[in-house]
């Protein structure tokens, strides 16, 4: 729900400060005469436990509700947009600027590095001032004809937002199965195309999560069907091509909402795995690929507490599970014909200092991501000798992860290699000879020199004394004195790393004097499996102390001061920034809070609202007292109080499925009618989107753009 991978809401930024050595001090800040919104007050009661709490904004979920005041919730929202607007207005051609130059960084011409695929060639490629790309492929060479799979410039033609996604190419390399979002609520529409005639089908799947997985008959589909009011993905169905509309077979239906499913085939082709996941357990079904219309079989019944998911070798399964107490995970094997956990034997037994996140099967080596000091690895395995070597980077702090690797029978695996200061770099490595080849490093237009910038990796203590990793970039140069600008960056939930990346944008904020950091608090996974529950449910408030500790931190190491420390966090980072301004309004002179979970108890009490109930392992549930009240102890709409906070910026979407726009919009309501002192509080609504912003490849600058000016307004920048 609060989770959003797109939102690489990694927009790194910097330290880079030419300035004096003496700490700045900033001019007071002027903004327009401008009148803010006043939401009504309409009081509505929450009665549990016990506990009475008078909310006076509940009406504005009206439009999500489809209620009587859903033409005001709309009219508040462009209120809020108009004032939001006349504030920034001074820093239109700053905006404009900030814009053209992050655009301009961008290759318009481009294409992705073609992967190998059942005999064709698959690739996309940008065209110079088209906001999408198409989706292409050659047959056999890459001197071969291009055929343009699907135009997704065209597709998205005079469409305010357009997603396609899970593109799906059947066995005989005949169809397409692909998915169609024009709302930006994750529930796509799935279409057929024949690649031979270009022809579109008359299949339309409605309310699917996107991708479709071929049977090896070449006619049947299995997809994963989504509950049109709450979006769980609560069904996984059968697709023969020339059914009709609504007449598809159910194979399997998940009776626990708080399980996720899905539904993929094996890298060898020979199985279909259907996954039913939650935050503690899972459990997996397969099927042979050329057995479409047989009964799925349970591979291991899902146990309390035991996370596992599968690959097929040649000669047996592979299993990654936390089974046995293997909190960082294992890697065990099981024959392929006793498949049931009496049966699992280690292959890869457990390390406590080493988080096994995911694996990668190839017919004679296993690729193993793993993490081990909050940094990631790619260990290579060949299975004949059981063999391993791992491959070597040599930056502070990095990031590398298994790219496209389409074929099963092959010696190359291909990864991707980024830090702060590098970017995004693919390569294919011989498994065999250990030779690797450069395929393609991320062109940044307008001269970029790595060298001009430093990454750093840093340590804060936390409260309880633990050491919390931080990632930092910045120019040479720049003087360790507290006068330079620092970006915080966290997200801390979900088990979800937060990983150093490389960001062309970001180069705007580090030329401009501003340090970028991540840091890699609790809740996230980036030390291991413990990271994360240590900062979930009834231990949640580590997330937001560690946040603290780490400003702290920067602040007396001179990195930066309080006059010049700025946040940002988006989706459940949202909640991370409402908590830290209510723990620590005064360390923070300009705070962004993107599409933002701030009224935790209120959602998660409401299983109307799309995923909650996936998320009681993350959160708890606050029909229990013991987590209503923990919950209610942090949630940032429930502890706001009359006292000055920072300078806030507010970002939503209209149509967000994942964190609902009324969240932010009753927490601005509430902050403006609660907080004391003269700092601003921004709301920006995009009427046309939703979790993830944008479509287009250029749009979401703006975005950018504004949060830049914001922040740059605060900080006194005004070029």
């Amino acid at each position: 729900m609060r989770i959003n991978r797109k939102f690489n809401y990694i927009i790194a930024m910097s330290i880079a400060v030419t300035g004096c050595a003496q700490q700045k001090e900033h001019s007071p800040v002027k903004w327009p005469e401008a009148d803010a919104p006043i939401a009504t007050v309409k009081p509505y009661q929450r009665i549990i436990h016990g506990d009475t709490v008078v909310d006076n904004y509940y009406w504005l979920n009206d439009y999500f509700k489809q209620g009587p005041d859903s033409g005001e919730v709309v009219k508040y929202l462009e209120a809020e947009n108009a004032y939001t607007n006349a504030m920034m207005k001074g820093t239109e051609a700053l905006q404009e600027k900030l814009f053209n130059e992050m655009k301009s960084r961008i290759k318009e011409k481009d294409e992705s590095v073609p992967y190998l695929k059942n005999g064709y060639y698959y690739y996309s490629r940008t065209e110079e001032g088209e906001q999408y790309y198409k989706f292409c492929r050659k047959k056999g060479s890459l001197d071969a004809p291009e055929e343009v799979l699907l135009d997704v410039d065209a597709m998205a033609k005079g469409k305010p937002y357009f997603a396609a996604n899970g593109f799906s190419v059947s066995p005989d390399n005949k169809l397409l199965a692909f998915g169609v979002d024009e709302v930006s609520r994750r529930e796509y529409i799935i279409h057929i195309k024949n690649l031979e005639t270009g022809e579109i089908l008359p299949d339309r799947i409605m309310r699917t999560s996107g991708s479709a997985t071929w049977a090896a008959d070449n006619r049947t589909i299995f997809y994963t069907s989504k509950n049109p009011i709450t979006l769980l993905s609560e069904k996984i169905k059968r697709h023969t091509l020339g059914t009709a509309e609504g007449q598809d077979v159910v194979v399997y239906d998940e009776k626990d909402n708080t399980n996720y499913i899905g539904v993929g085939k094996s890298k060898n082709g020979k199985y279909i795995f259907i996954q039913s996941q939650s935050t503690m357990s899972a459990e997996v079904r397969y099927l042979k690929a050329d057995d479409p219309n047989g009964e799925f079989q349970v591979f291991q019944p899902r146990m309390k507490d035991v996370l596992y998911s599968v690959v097929p070798l040649e000669d047996r399964f592979l299993i990654v599970t936390n089974a046995d107490n293997a909190q960082n995970f294992k890697v065990v094997e099981t024959p392929l014909d006793k498949t049931g956990k009496e049966n699992w034997k280690n292959f890869i037994p457990h390390r406590q200092d080493v988080l096994v996140q995911d694996i990668d099967e190839f017919k004679d080596f296993l690729v193993v991501s793993e993490r081990k000091n909050g940094l990631t690895n790619l260990s290579i395995r060949q299975l004949k000798d059981n063999v391993v070597h791992d491959l070597d980077f040599g930056e502070a702090a990095y990031t590398v992860y298994p790219s496209i690797n389409a074929e099963y029978d092959t010696d190359v695996v291909r990864y991707g290699y980024t830090s702060m200061v590098t970017p995004s770099s693919t390569f294919d490595y011989n498994m065999h000879s250990r030779e690797k080849t450069l395929l393609k490093q991320q062109e940044v237009l307008g001269g970029y020199d790595a060298e001009k910038y430093v990454t750093e990796r840093a340590f804060a203590t936390a409260t309880d004394g633990t050491k919390v990793p931080i990632s930092l970039v910045y120019k040479k140069g720049t003087k360790k004195d507290g006068s330079a600008p620092l970006y915080l960056y966290a997200y801390g939930s979900y088990g979800s790393s937060m990983e150093p990346t490389f960001s062309s944008s970001r180069l705007s904020l580090l030329d401009r004097g501003f340090i970028y950091a991540i840091a890699h608090i609790r809740g996230g996974e980036e030390m291991g499996r413990q990271w994360y529950e240590d900062g979930k449910l009834m231990k949640k408030k580590n997330t937001f102390t560690d946040f603290i500790d780490c400003g702290q931190y920067l602040i007396d190491q001179k990195y930066t001061s309080k006059g010049h420390l700025y946040a940002e966090g988006g989706s459940a980072g949202g909640l991370l920034m409402g908590a830290v301004i209510n723990m620590a309004p005064d360390m923070w002179n300009g705070v962004i809070a993107a599409v933002p979970f701030v009224d935790v108890v209120n959602t998660m009490l409401d299983e109307t609202i799309p995923l909650t109930t996936n998320e009681y392992d993350e959160w708890g549930n606050p029909n229990n007292k013991d987590a209503y009240d923990y919950m209610k102890s942090y949630s940032p709409y429930e502890n706001i109080e009359a006292k000055e906070y920072p300078n806030l910026l507010v970002t939503t979407g209209l149509h967000d499925s994942q964190v609902q726009y009324f969240e932010p919009a009753k927490w601005v309501a509430k902050l403006r009618a609660t907080k004391k002192g003269n700092n601003v509080v921004l709301l920006k609504t995009d009427m046309d989107f939703g979790h993830g912003g944008a479509s287009g490849r250029f749009d979401y600058l703006k975005d950018q753009a504004l949060e830049w000016a914001f922040i740059l307004k605060l900080e006194g920048i005004t070029q």
